[in-house]
C-alpha cells in the first residue's frame, strides 16, 4: 500500500514518462491480473450463496491462484474441519465484497476516463499501473484467505484464524478506502482539465470565429 500511495502522490504532482515496453508490460500484467479476477469472481459468487472453500493440499491452492481450476474440486458437500466460528465468521463474507468492488469500480473508472478524454495516453496507462497494483494486492490477499479458511494448511487455532482474518479485512478495506480516495482525485483533476479545455475552446472560438475550433 505504501508503494501505491507514493505512485498516487507522483500523479498528482506530475506525469511520469515510461518506456513503450515498459508501458507494454503494465497493460500485459493488467490484463492477465484482470483476466485472473474474472476466474475468481465465478468463485467468490458461489462463496456468497453459502459455500465453503476446502483444503485439497497445495496442489488446489496453486491451481487456484493460477486459474487452473474447476468448481467441483473447491466447493465439495463436505465442509471445511474448522470451528463454526471461524467458517460464519461475517468479515470473510466482507473480504469477498471488497474484492468484488474493487474489480466494479476499477472497470467504472476506467471506462469513464476514456470517455471523458482528458487525459493522455501514458497518463491512462499509469492510472491503470496504480488500479493494477491494487488489484495484484487484493489478489494475494485472496490467496492468503484461503490458506487461514482451510484446516490442514495452517497450524492455527480458531483465535488465531480470527485475527488473521481481522488482519486481511483491514487490508482489504484500506485497498478500497485507497482505491476511492485515488478515484477521487483523478476524477477532481480530470473535471478540472475539461472546464479548462473548454474555456480554451470558448476563447478560441472567441477570437478567431467558429473556424479556429
Amino acid at each position: 500500500m505504501k508503494k501505491i500511495i507514493i505512485l498516487s502522490a507522483l500523479f498528482i504532482v506530475c506525469t511520469m514518462p515510461v518506456s513503450l515496453k515498459a508501458q507494454s508490460y503494465e497493460l500485459q500484467q493488467l490484463i492477465l491480473n484482470l483476466e485472473k479476477l474474472g476466474q475468481f469472481r465465478a468463485i467468490l459468487d458461489q462463496m456468497q450463496k453459502g459455500y465453503q472453500v476446502i483444503a485439497k493440499g497445495y496442489s488446489t491452492v496453486k491451481d487456484l491462484t493460477e486459474g487452473n481450476f474447476s468448481l467441483h474440486k473447491i466447493f465439495l458437500d463436505k465442509l471445511l474441519e474448522v470451528n463454526p466460528t471461524v467458517k460464519q465468521y461475517k468479515k470473510i463474507k466482507d473480504i469477498i465484497t471488497f474484492q468484488k468492488n474493487l474489480v466494479k469500480e476499477f472497470s467504472a473508472s476506467k471506462t469513464y476516463f476514456k470517455k471523458l478524454d482528458v487525459f493522455n495516453s501514458i497518463e491512462l496507462e499509469y492510472l491503470e499501473s496504480v488500479y493494477q497494483n491494487l488489484i495484484s494486492e487484493s489478489i494475494n490477499n485472496l490467496d492468503e484467505l484461503i490458506m487461514v479458511v482451510t484446516a490442514r494448511r495452517l497450524r492455527m487455532n480458531d483465535a488465531e484464524r480470527l485475527n488473521a482474518i481481522d488482519k486481511i479485512y483491514q487490508e482489504m478495506e484500506d485497498k478500497i478506502n485507497f482505491l476511492r480516495q485515488f478515484t477521487d482525485q483523478a476524477i477532481l483533476m480530470a473535471k478540472q482539465r475539461a472546464h479548462e479545455m473548454e474555456e480554451t475552446r470558448a476563447l478560441k472560438k472567441w477570437y478567431f470565429g467558429p473556424a479556429g475550433d
